[in-house]
């Protein structure tokens, strides 16, 4: 028998039932609560072709500035719809390249949703270069470079002028002439020219030249107020004269600004064959040293100042010095992304070397006189090597190497991906180009570029946009490029 909700139910209680009952009904029942809609979504990247221990070079980029370097195969999560444009680049395998399929393409990420996009690596030809006439008709091209950002070219011929490339021309009009302060009696002239990291704003670039005397010169230097591709013929301020008595040979001759933005330079060790004159170990004369200046804030009372860190600078020794035991360092170069300083000493009779340190090592001596390459100088056949820098690539004079180390670079360009973070030099006899590249302390097999015939190197350049050049003592500059 059926009992009523009256009979067990107080009436306030009926009513209270009654009430959330309605209530329940107006807010849709009990069929629970829908979800909030999704904000953002994912990404799927398929990376193949890659063989392994082989990384991808893939950038993400989208929406707010986001931005993701890829490796390999993965999805992105989190991600704000929008579109996104993915940038694959070439890898390296060996002495190999892979590249990718497509280089770009753009992904549209959907809230809620998870798109997709994939990348195809694939082996291609050999990597061949190959040598490009940039200039001609030059007088001893000793050095090229130009300022942080600049398009245009400036290269040194050794009698005292600088000329200026632009636009694929050379300039008739040279940017600076001081053909009437220096001679080119053996190893001298003007060897080098550093722009200022802030040449855009102040206009100051310093030169590295032998006065009448045979002296070296280290000047500052500033461009005209009026016409960029002209020098104030008024501006020079002296910053620092080496004595280079009795010999015209070993200037070195390179001026750098470094990553730390201080004003580095390579001086021979006074001439001769041997170092008669114990320069390069002896630490209270700046010849066959590499020494470093502070240049920013120069003035005719203090043209220069010591930067922090210079070894010698409280413990004996001339405070200028950075590094010491050098014959002729006819070029170094830094390697900012890897932090390594590369310096091409020409040897003496048998060995040339390219030394590696890292570029805030201070100190260091790369051991000439006491050793030539990798092997005692001394006729005895015995030395003590320690504390000493030893070479991490050498050749010997034969055939095959070559008489003269022409220092270069470690390549940073764009135009040639596959050459990425390989040091290129040459040899002032032979006129080869070859590479090597330098990890954990050691230096890869060396290879050659098979380029011939270009012939006497004197220099290699650097521009703006870190394309490499050589320069020919045939009067020619070459810019390094795809065969």
């Amino acid at each position: 028998m059926r009992t009523s909700l009256s009979r067990l139910f107080p009436a306030w209680l009926a009513l209270l039932l009654a009430c959330c009952l309605a209530l329940l009904a107006a807010c849709g029942g009990g069929g629970g609560h829908h979800p909030p809609a999704a904000t953002t979504g994912s990404l799927a990247v398929t990376i193949g072709g890659l063989p392994a221990g082989v990384a991808g070079a893939v950038t993400l980029s989208g929406p707010a500035s986001y931005s993701k370097l890829l490796t390999a195969s993965t999805t992105l999560t989190d991600l704000a719809p929008g579109a996104y444009t993915l940038s694959a680049a070439s890898v390296a395998q060996g002495t190999g390249t892979l590249a990718p399929t497509p280089v770009t393409q753009q992904v549209q990420v959907y809230a809620g949703a998870t798109a997709s996009a994939s990348v195809a690596y694939a082996a291609t030809a050999p990597l061949a270069l190959a040598l490009q006439e940039v200039a001609s008709g030059l007088s001893a091209p000793i050095f090229l470079t130009a300022p942080p950002g600049d398009s245009r070219l400036f290269i040194l011929e050794r009698p005292g002028r600088i000329r200026v490339v632009q636009n694929g021309n050379l300039l008739a009009t040279p940017f600076l002439d001081i053909s009437t302060l220096t001679t080119t009696s053996g190893e001298r002239g003007l060897l080098s020219l550093a722009f200022h990291p802030q040449y855009a704003s102040n206009g100051y670039f310093f030169l590295y030249y032998t006065n009448l005397a045979g002296d070296i010169v280290i000047e500052r230097r500033q461009v005209s107020a009026g016409n960029a591709n002209v020098a104030d013929p008024l501006s020079a301020l002296a910053i620092l004269t080496i004595p280079h008595p009795t010999f015209s040979n070993h200037y070195g001759g390179l001026l750098s600004f470094g990553p730390d933005g201080y004003l580095y330079a390579g001086t021979g060790d006074g001439g001769s064959a041997g170092d008669p004159s114990g320069n390069a170990q002896n630490t209270n004369v700046l010849l066959g040293k590499l020494l470093r200046l502070d240049v920013n804030a120069s003035t005719v009372a203090q043209p220069y100042a010591i930067p922090p860190g210079n070894p010698f600078a409280t413990a004996g020794g001339r405070a200028e010095i950075w590094a010491y035991g050098l014959r002729n360092p006819w070029r170094y170069a830094f390697d900012v992304p890897a932090q390594l300083l590369y310096l091409a000493d020409v040897g003496q009779a048998n060995w040339e070397e390219v030394d590696v340190r890292p570029v805030g090592q201070a100190g260091n001596n790369y051991g000439w006189n006491i050793m030539e390459g990798a092997r005692c100088y001394s006729s005895s056949g015995s030395c003590n090597q320690a504390g000493l820098v030893l070479p991490a690539v050498e050749y010997g004079h034969d055939t095959a190497g070559g008489c003269s180390i022409t220092g270069g670079y470690v390549y940073r360009g764009t135009a040639l991906p596959e050459l990425a973070g390989q040091y290129l030099y040459s040899d002032y006899c032979s006129g080869w180009l070859k590479s090597f590249s330098y990890s954990n302390g050691t230096a890869s097999t060396v290879t050659d570029w098979g380029i011939t015939n270009v012939g006497n190197i004197l220099s290699f350049g650097q521009d703006a946009q870190n394309e490499l050049y050589m320069l020919s003592g045939t009067g020619k500059v070459y810019r390094i490029v795809h065969k």
